[in-house]
Order: structure tokens, then C-alpha cells, then sequence
């Protein structure tokens, strides 16, 4: 049987297609439940885990564990909802991914199945390594801000004391800037992939792209110079390895077509 006698055999009428969609939704809410009630049962233990920079920051400067607050009866509760539902995201993707690739996989060739496989997987792989990045960059980042706390004799005395949200929005926001940004090798790969660009594309839009990762840094980041170098810098890294992973698929193309010639 034919790749496209395989197309026309998967066929199906709207309502069908529908109910399949449904379906696959409700396992992929199921999943974001589960991990939701199973996350918010450790989301204390999940914080800590996520304060660890900030804390890390505040000993090596005073020698004392970091101290924070909350100012509203409900703040700390709606934050261990917060990370439960950012943990079940986080923990439910693997699930999401395969349902909706389920759920495209039946209109697909064979060859397109197998080019899409690879950058299913690489997807959260780099989004954790975005993470990570900015798990272990923050403690320099924070460093900074804390540094400029007035605890010296004769002044008045200012000190750093972050609300258990502002801290919380702060490091999802900066995790989601840097996940996003760490699948432009993902992206652009799978574009040269199917031809809609090459690495030579890429080599002479790099002025542009030097200039949109310093305008996506300032836009994704908080409003400071530091983050934002710190989030433009790897990006302007992770083009240039683009450009070698897209001239790396380009000859991969040209082996094949050679030996298919």
C-alpha cells in the first residue's frame, strides 16, 4: 500500500474527527489533573526547590537563610496553587505532545512522521535546558539586585525582603523566556527541514537577528540590564548553532538525494 492510499485509509468524516479531538483532550486534562493534585501535594517542597538561588544569594552574602513574606492572608495559598498548576504543566507535556501528535499523526506520510518525531522530543529537552539555565543563573542575577540593600551604619536601613509571589512570578516568567527562546534550534532545524530556509538564510539575517534577540530580551525580561544580556547573549549563541545544525540537515539531504540518484 501506497503512502497516500495510507492518507485516504485514515479519512474520516468531521464528526468523527471531532469526537477524536475530544477525546484526546480529555486524556490530556486528566493528565494536567493528576499532575496538578500530586504537585500541589509537594508545592511547598517545589518552592523551596525554586527559592534555592535566592536563598543560596542570601547566605553567601549575610551567612543567614533568606527570609520572605507575604501580605495578604491568602497570598502564600494562591502561590502553592500557582506552582501546582506550573508543576502539571511542567510534569503533564510529555502526555500533551503525544496526544496532539496522535491526533495529526493519522494525516501524515510516513517520511513526515519520521521527520516530526525527533522534534517531539527535542522540544521539552531544550525547554529544560532554558530552564535550567536560569535556575543557575539567577543566583548572579539576584546577587546583584540584593547588593544594592543599605544595611550600613549611619543610613537608613533597606532591606530586600521578596513577597513569596513576586519571587514566584519572577522565575516563571524568566523560565517561560528562556524555554521559548531555547526552541529556536528546534524551530528553525525542522524549516530547513522542509526547505522553507537554508543555513545561508541564516548567516545573512544574523545582523537582524543580533537585534531581535536584544529586543526579545527586553521585552521577555524584567526591566534590567542584567537579565536581559543574560538572556540575549545565549540566544545569539543559539543561532549560530542553529546555523550549524540547519547546514548539518542540508547535507544530510544532499547524502540522501545522492543515494536515492
Amino acid at each position: 500500500m501506497s503512502e497516500e492510499d495510507d492518507i485516504e485509509a485514515s479519512k474520516a468524516p468531521l464528526i468523527e474527527h471531532l469526537i477524536e479531538l475530544r477525546s484526546r483532550l480529555i486524556r490530556a486534562i486528566i493528565a494536567i489533573v493528576i499532575a496538578f493534585i500530586i504537585c500541589f501535594a509537594f508545592a511547598k517542597s517545589i518552592y523551596n526547590f525554586l527559592v534555592w538561588p535566592y536563598d543560596l544569594t542570601i547566605r553567601h552574602m549575610t551567612g543567614k537563610p533568606a527570609v520572605m513574606i507575604f501580605t495578604a492572608p491568602q497570598e502564600f495559598f494562591i502561590t502553592q496553587i500557582k506552582v501546582a498548576f506550573y508543576g502539571a504543566l511542567f510534569f503533564a507535556f510529555p502526555v500533551i505532545a503525544t496526544q496532539i501528535y496522535k491526533f495529526v499523526a493519522p494525516g501524515l506520510y510516513k517520511h513526515e512522521k519520521q521527520a516530526f518525531t525527533p522534534y517531539l522530543i527535542a522540544t521539552p529537552v531544550f525547554f529544560v535546558l532554558g530552564a535550567a539555565l536560569v535556575y543557575f543563573m539567577l543566583p548572579m542575577v539576584l546577587g546583584f539586585f540584593a547588593g544594592m540593600q543599605q544595611t550600613g551604619e549611619g543610613e537608613i536601613k533597606i532591606e530586600l525582603l521578596p513577597r513569596v509571589s513576586e519571587y514566584l512570578s519572577l522565575i516563571m516568567s524568566l523560565t517561560f523566556a528562556f524555554g521559548i527562546v531555547f526552541q529556536m534550534p528546534v524551530v528553525l532545524t525542522l524549516l530547513a527541514r522542509i526547505g522553507f530556509l537554508t543555513s545561508e538564510d541564516l548567516r545573512l539575517r544574523r545582523r537582524w537577528a543580533i537585534l531581535i534577540a536584544f529586543v526579545a530580551a527586553a521585552v521577555l525580561t524584567p526591566p534590567d540590564p542584567l537579565s536581559q544580556i543574560s538572556l540575549a547573549i545565549p540566544t545569539i549563541l543559539l543561532y549560530e548553532l542553529t546555523i550549524f545544525a540547519v547546514r548539518f540537515v542540508e547535507r544530510q539531504k544532499e547524502k540522501s538525494a545522492a543515494n536515492a540518484s
